[in-house]
C-alpha cells in the first residue's frame, strides 16, 4: 500500500528517551516517599504524565497534588535532554521519506517536552505538524491524538502508517483506522535498574 502520511509517537519512537522518563519520575516521586518500579513505568507507557500521577497517587493512597507532581517530573526531565539520543532505525524512515510524503508527530507528551526533544536531535523540521496531549480532549489508547494528525495532514486517516512503541499508542492509531509498526520489534531502551 502507497501511504498518504506517517505519524511518528515521539518518546521511544523517535528519541531514546523513556530511560530519562524514569529517572525524572524516580528523581521527582523520592520527595514524596512514592515508589516507582520500572516494570511499572513500562507498564504506563503510552499515559499522559498527569495520568500516570494519579495512578500512583491513588496506588499509594496518597493524597498529592498530582498536577504538580507532573509538572515537577517534566522539570525534572527537561535538565536530561542533552542525554537522549535518536532511534536511527525511526530517524531513517523520517529522513527517506521526508518531502515526498507529509511527516507528522503525534504524542501524549505535552509540547514542551516533544519541542525539547525534537529540538534537541535537530529532527524538528522534518515534520509538518505536531500534536501534543494539550491539543486533544482523549489521549491515547483514545483515536483523538492520530485523528487530529491526520486531520491537520489533510489525510484520510486510512492510509496512514502509524510508528509506536506502546500498547496505548498502537491501539490509538489503529482504532484511527491506521496500520501500525511497533517500534517495539527493532529496539528495546536499556533498563535503568537491574531486572
Amino acid at each position: 500500500m502507497q501511504y498518504e502520511a506517517i505519524i511518528f509517537d515521539c518518546d521511544g519512537t523517535l528519541a531514546n528517551s523513556m530511560p530519562a522518563h524514569y529517572i525524572a519520575w524516580v528523581s521527582t516521586l523520592k520527595r514524596y516517599g512514592l515508589e516507582f518500579t520500572e516494570d511499572l513505568f513500562y507498564e504506563t507507557g503510552g499515559w499522559s504524565t498527569l495520568k500516570v500521577a494519579r495512578h500512583l497517587l491513588e496506588l499509594h493512597g496518597h493524597d498529592g497534588d498530582a498536577e504538580a507532581i507532573a509538572e515537577e517530573k517534566e522539570d525534572e526531565f527537561e535538565k536530561h535532554l542533552d542525554v537522549i539520543l535518536p532511534i536511527e532505525q525511526t530517524i531513517e524512515v523520517v529522513k527517506v521519506h521526508f518531502e515526498k510524503i507529509p511527516l507528522a508527530v503525534a504524542t501524549g507528551g505535552i509540547p514542551r517536552v516533544c519541542h525539547g526533544i525534537l529540538d534537541n536531535l535537530g529532527l524538528r523540521q522534518y515534520f509538518q505538524t505536531i500534536v501534543t496531549a494539550l491539543d486533544i480532549e482523549h489521549p491515547k489508547p483514545a483515536p483523538d491524538t492520530y485523528l487530529e494528525a491526520a486531520r491537520r495532514l489533510g489525510v484520510n486517516p486510512a492510509n496512514c502508517l502509524a510508528y509506536e512503541d506502546t500498547d496505548p499508542g498502537i491501539e490509538s492509531a489503529r482504532q484511527a483506522g491506521m496500520s501500525t509498526i511497533d517500534v517495539r520489534t527493532y529496539f528495546k531502551p536499556e533498563r535503568v535498574t537491574a531486572g
